[in-house]
C-alpha cells in the first residue's frame, strides 16, 4: 500500500506523521510513502519506507504533468494493491490506476476549487474555468475512485456517500504538548503563528497589528513558516511592525512544541475567502492542543468551534486594530486567557483529536483490503 505526494513535503503532518505511521502500526501491510523533493529514498528500521521520484521541475504545469508520468512509470514497475494519493493534480493518474486495477483513494485536503478563486499565480479571467475543470475532474474521481477521505464535513459534501469517509485533520492529543512547559503567568509578551505565511492568511493585518502595539515594547510575534510568494517577504519587512515580528521560517515538529509552550496565544487570521469560511485549519486545533487560547477570524464555522469551546477571541482578520485589541486582552487578561487555553485543551481531548479521526481511516482500509 502505498500513500502518494508530488506537492507536500516528505514529513508533512497530515500524509506521513498521521496517515501513513496510523496505518502502519494498526494493519498486518506494508504501508509506504511516494514524494518527488529529490531528497532520496529513506528505509530506516521499525519506520515506513520513503521513495523518491526525484526533484521535479518548478513550474506548477511542468510539475503536473512529469509527476504524473513518473510516478505512473514506479507504479507500473511496483503495481502496488492500493494507492492513496494527496494531490487534485494526481487525479489522471489515480484514473489509470483504477484502469489498471489497483484500488485508489484521493485524499482531499482543500476545497480545491473554491481555492482556485483566489490563487495569485493564475489570472483572474482563467480562475473559473480552472475551477469548473477541476470540479469536474474531482466529480469523476468521485464515481470512479474506491474511497474519498476529505478533511472538513464542507468537503465531504461534494462527494458520493457511499464513498466518502470523513477524516479530519485534527490534533494528536500529545503530540505538542511539553512534559514542562514554562508557566503561563511566567511566559514572555510573545504570540505565536504556525504555518505557510501569505497575505490572504492574514499576515499582513498581523503584523500591521503590531504597530497598533508600539507602547508594549516587550511584544513579539513569532511566526514560523514560509511565506510567499517570495515578493510578500519584502513587503512584509517593510511594515513598521516587522520589527516586533521573529520569523523563523519552517521549524521541526518539536520546536513547534517549544514555541506554542511559551506563547501566550496562537493566531490564526485567514481572510474571508471563499474556501476560508468552511476550512478546518490544523493549526487552530495545534493550538488549542497546546494549551493555548486562540485569536481567530469571525467566521460561523469558526465562532461555533471557538465560542463553543470557550478556547479563544474572535475578530474582523482584516481590521489591524481588532487584531491589536485582542493581543492586548490577553495580556491585561492573563488568568482568563489561560483558562481558555485549557479549555480548548480540554476540547481536543474530547473532540478534535487525531485519534479519534483515525479509526475512521483504518476502518476504510479494512473494508478495502477485506473486499
Amino acid at each position: 500500500m502505498v500513500h502518494l505526494s508530488t506537492a507536500h513535503p516528505r514529513d508533512d503532518t497530515r500524509i506521513f506523521i498521521k496517515q501513513v505511521h496510523t496505518l502502519s502500526a494498526a494493519l498486518a501491510e506494508n504501508v509506504s510513502l511516494v514524494v518527488a523533493d529529490g531528497l532520496g529514498d529513506s528505509r530506516q528500521p521499525n519506520q515506513p519506507g520513503i521513495f523518491d521520484l526525484g526533484k521535479l521541475p518548478a513550474s506548477r504545469f511542468k510539475r503536473a504533468v512529469v509527476g504524473n508520468f513518473r510516478a505512473l512509470m514506479f507504479f507500473w514497475r511496483n503495481r502496488p494493491q492500493l494507492v492513496h494519493f494527496h494531490d487534485p493534480e494526481l487525479i489522471p493518474l489515480g484514473l489509470l490506476l483504477r484502469l489498471r486495477g489497483s484500488q485508489v483513494i484521493y485524499d482531499v485536503h482543500e476545497d480545491v476549487p473554491r481555492q482556485t478563486m483566489s490563487k495569485h499565480w493564475i489570472p483572474v479571467i482563467f480562475r473559473w474555468p480552472v475551477a469548473m475543470a477541476i470540479a469536474a475532474m474531482e466529480w469523476l474521481g468521485g464515481k470512479t475512485f474506491n474511497g474519498i477521505v476529505p478533511a472538513t464535513p464542507t468537503i465531504a459534501a461534494r462527494f458520493p456517500v457511499g464513498k466518502t469517509v470523513l477524516v479530519q485533520n485534527f490534533p494528536i492529543q500529545s503530540e505538542l504538548v511539553l512534559a514542562d512547559p514554562l508557566p503561563y503567568a511566567e511566559r514572555p509578551q510573545k504570540f505565536a503563528y504556525v504555518g505557510g505565511i501569505s497575505d490572504i492568511r492574514g499576515g499582513r493585518e498581523m503584523v500591521q497589528a503590531l504597530e497598533h502595539m508600539d507602547d508594549l515594547p516587550e511584544v513579539r510575534l513569532e511566526m514560523a513558516g514560509g511565506i510567499t510568494p517570495e515578493g510578500f517577504a519584502a513587503e512584509l519587512a517593510k511594515l513598521p511592525g516587522w520589527f516586533k515580528v521573529h520569523h523563523r521560517g519552517t521549524i521541526g515538529r518539536q520546536d513547534v512544541a517549544r514555541l506554542l509552550g511559551s506563547a501566550r496565544a496562537g493566531l490564526v487570521l485567514f481572510q474571508p475567502m471563499p474556501n476560508h469560511v468552511d476550512a478546518q485549519p490544523n493549526k487552530m486545533f495545534e493550538y488549542m492542543s497546546a494549551g493555548l487560547p486562540v485569536i481567530a477570524s469571525d467566521f460561523p464555522l469558526w465562532r461555533q468551534i471557538v465560542a463553543g469551546a470557550r478556547c479563544g477571541l474572535l475578530v474582523d482578520p482584516l481590521d489591524p486594530r481588532a487584531i491589536a485589541q485582542a493581543l492586548r486582552w490577553v495580556l491585561e487578561h492573563p488568568v482568563e486567557a489561560e483558562v481558555m487555553g485549557r479549555n480548548g485543551q480540554e476540547a481536543v481531548h474530547k473532540i478534535y483529536n487525531w485519534e479519534k479521526e483515525a479509526t475512521q481511516l483504518v476502518g476504510l482500509y479494512k473494508k478495502l483490503l477485506s473486499a
